[in-house]
């Protein structure tokens, strides 16, 4: 066999049982070209996105406490400087670097602050590398300043309209100063969520149902705005409040969804007012326009144009100014004939009536 790739390709049942038989391939021949379009370019770290530094020294270190704390710590520094000699690598049995291996010196990570303390005074605070800690005077406290994310926990809230609501709730903060985190509050996220919860109930509770609903950001930042008050003490920074869910039960849901109905029907109804009194309005405009005797010719025009399209009719057109003076001096002469009739004594012909009004009707309507 070579170096390149076996494969396996069946074979027919009636041959040797095995099934398969085996072919060397080029390995090269599956590697797929590189693609331009994948080159991804990294930018380089710069230095403000790097951990602040918290590095300092009150001057607190020289305090020996009388001869006891020069003995205690003279013993510490000795014995940190034999564990830091290569004893391991003689085999000396019993050897301070056997007994200590790590003790003088400690590692503080990258997102964490080192908090120095010699005879339970704390005197410095050391950046994220190699510390040297002296083993019998001395302790470390590493505190983490990395964005850290509690969660509240349901709670059950009564809001001001007396309705029960189960909350979901989470924090996001800070460590901003680790002397004040590590040594002014015993336990720092406990009472961070405590604090949360009691604030999230006073908050909440002075809201109506349907404010909570809908003003569930506005309810967070004033959380936030409060839990930051707070956390200056403290030692940290509150980055964000977010409220995850909100939990009604089913009465309360039934109601807000046919509140939620009936306002949107309301609102249809309004729309639908609105609309009719528009379409008046614009039928008004329209019946103005159309009033007037251009507008009358225009229709006429359009009467007309659709009448001679039928090929069994005749059309006479007969001009507008025309066709009112004709009917004004038939109207006339009709009067007059009746005024005469009526005069003489003779008696009227309804027939001739309604004859003449039909007529007048007709030439009105071409």
């Amino acid at each position: 066999m070579s170096n390149g790739i076996t494969t396996k390709h069946p074979i027919s049942d009636h041959d040797d049982g095995h099934g398969y038989v085996t072919e060397d391939l080029d390995p090269m021949a599956f590697r797929s070209p590189p693609r331009k379009d994948r080159i991804i370019a990294v930018q380089p770290l710069k230095r403000e996105e790097m951990q602040s530094s918290y590095a300092q020294d009150l001057g607190a270190g020289s305090v020996q406490h009388g001869i006891y704390g020069s003995f205690i710590n003279g013993l510490g520094t000795c014995i940190g400087t034999f564990g830091a000699l290569p004893f391991s690598e003689l085999h000396v049995p019993y050897s301070p670097a056997v007994l200590f291996p790590t003790l003088s010196s400690k590692e503080v990570q990258q997102g964490t602050v080192g908090l120095v303390s010699r005879f339970g005074n704390f005197y410095k605070a050391v950046d994220p590398g190699l510390v040297q800690v002296n083993v019998c005077t001395e302790s470390l406290r590493v505190v983490d300043v990395k964005i850290q994310i509690v969660s509240i926990g349901r709670q059950t809230v009564i809001t001001r309209d007396n309705v029960n609501v189960a909350i979901d709730s989470v924090i996001y903060y800070q460590i901003v100063n680790p002397y004040r985190a590590a040594f002014c509050i015993a336990d720092l996220q406990q009472a961070l969520v405590e604090r949360a919860q009691t604030t999230l109930r006073h908050v909440v509770g002075a809201r109506t149902v349907q404010s909570v609903v809908v003003e569930r950001e506005t309810i967070a930042l004033e959380i936030d705005s409060i839990l930051s008050e707070v956390g200056d003490k403290w030692g940290v920074a509150i980055e964000g409040v977010l409220i995850k869910d909100i939990i009604f039960s089913h009465e309360v849901a039934a109601s807000l969804s046919s509140a939620a109905q009936q306002k949107r029907i309301g609102e249809a109804k309004v729309i639908a007012a609105k609309a009719e009194v528009e379409a008046a309005r614009l039928m008004r405009q329209a019946a103005d326009i159309l009033a007037s005797p251009a507008a009358m010719q225009i229709r006429q025009l359009d009467a007309l144009q659709g009448m001679a399209k039928t090929s069994s009719s005749k059309v006479i057109f007969v001009p507008m100014n025309l066709q009112s003076d004709v009917i004004g001096q038939i109207a006339a002469q009709q009067q007059q004939r009746v005024a005469d009739g009526m005069g003489e004594g003779g008696s009227i012909n309804p027939t001739n009536l309604a004859y003449t009004a039909g007529t007048i009707n007709s030439i009105a309507m071409v």
